[in-house]
């Protein structure tokens, strides 16, 4: 085993944990979960089958990862955020096979107790604050807040809020990474500090 395990978590049969990840207390991995390398799963964690969690994710106490959940290297996930994988759930119907794709951008921020509705895709680098429910897409970079989540600002891949207008264009530089942020008719691209 080239991960750590804590005594009380179980890991199913067939689940594939990446080299020096880490299962806290009470924790739950499926057999069909695939983990990348150097996670680490907080304590109450559950991930489902269909999940796959990326590389370096770090996923917070009392986080439920349900089937068709999808997180990209770097992702974090904060303390009790919740995802959803039916959108009309009820516990009189069966559902499993409506479950809609959740797909979360490599570096997204997810902030405590938010809620991400399931069948939607948030961009590299996004930033969730904690307690939103986002309910539609969300934008490479973007810093979205509220219930439902709205656009407020540009976040840096560091995780330092930008200087720029929610639409049309603008410049600004990060000032830990030097890195050029670029919006352009409300879109954001990134040109990383080569030096």
């Amino acid at each position: 085993m080239t991960y750590s395990l804590h005594p009380s978590a179980i890991v199913d049969e067939g689940a594939e944990i990446g080299d020096g990840s880490r299962v806290w207390h009470f924790s739950h991995v499926c057999g069909g979960a695939q983990i990348g390398k150097g996670v680490s799963l907080g304590q109450n964690v559950f991930v489902g089958n269909k999940v796959i969690v990326g590389d370096r994710c770090k996923i917070q106490n009392n986080v439920s990862i349900y089937d068709n959940v999808t997180l990209e290297e770097g992702v974090f996930c904060g303390p009790s955020m919740v995802f959803t994988n039916v959108h009309n759930p009820r516990a009189l119907v069966e559902r499993k096979n409506e479950y809609r794709d959740t797909h979360i951008g490599r570096g997204a921020t997810l902030g405590a107790n938010c809620t991400v509705v399931c069948g939607i895709m948030i961009g590299e680098f996004a930033f969730v604050g904690a307690g939103a429910v986002v309910t539609r897409d969300v934008a490479p970079f973007a810093l979205v807040v509220g219930a439902p989540a709205r656009h407020i600002g540009w976040m840096s891949s560091f995780g330092e809020r930008l200087d720029l207008p929610i639409t049309g264009n603008g410049k600004a530089i990060c000032p830990h990474t030097g890195d050029l942020y670029k919006l352009t008719d409300g879109k954001m691209s990134r040109e990383e500090n080569s030096e």
